[in-house]
């Protein structure tokens, strides 16, 4: 993949040409939370090529989470759902950002969930 600003932008296109796919989809509303509200297209794996897979609708909040900021563990059950998605990026990003929560439900869902038995090992650490 090309690096630097040409890159990225290319890159960029490259996902925008998913969004409308993606958002038939997820039904216009945020894979996460199902919120209708600044709605984008999120890249989970930006080592790879974007792909169905990878990429995923998120609202700003969502987004705000899986980019690193923490959340009351009230606020993260809007999410649990996810976990439960056939969409790797739905629902291991939703784990990811669930397991920066060390509350005693989330640890129970993400068990519970159907995502890769190697990253719950993980995640569940």
């Amino acid at each position: 993949m090309a690096k630097g600003y040409q890159g990225n932008k290319d890159r960029m296109e490259e996902i925008s040409g998913f969004g409308k796919v993606i958002g038939k989809r997820a039904g216009f509303k945020c894979e996460w939370c199902e919120s209708k509200d600044d709605l984008r297209v999120r890249d989970s794996k930006p080592d790879m090529e974007p792909a169905m897979e990878t990429l995923a609708l998120l609202c700003g909040r969502c987004r705000d989470w899986a980019n690193g900021r923490k959340a009351d563990p009230v606020e993260l059950r809007s999410i649990r759902n996810a976990l439960w998605s056939d969409i790797p990026a739905v629902a291991e990003g939703a784990a990811r950002v669930l397991a920066t929560c060390r509350e005693t439900w989330v640890r129970e869902a993400i068990e519970e969930s159907f995502i890769d038995d190697a990253l719950k090992a993980d995640l569940l650490k």
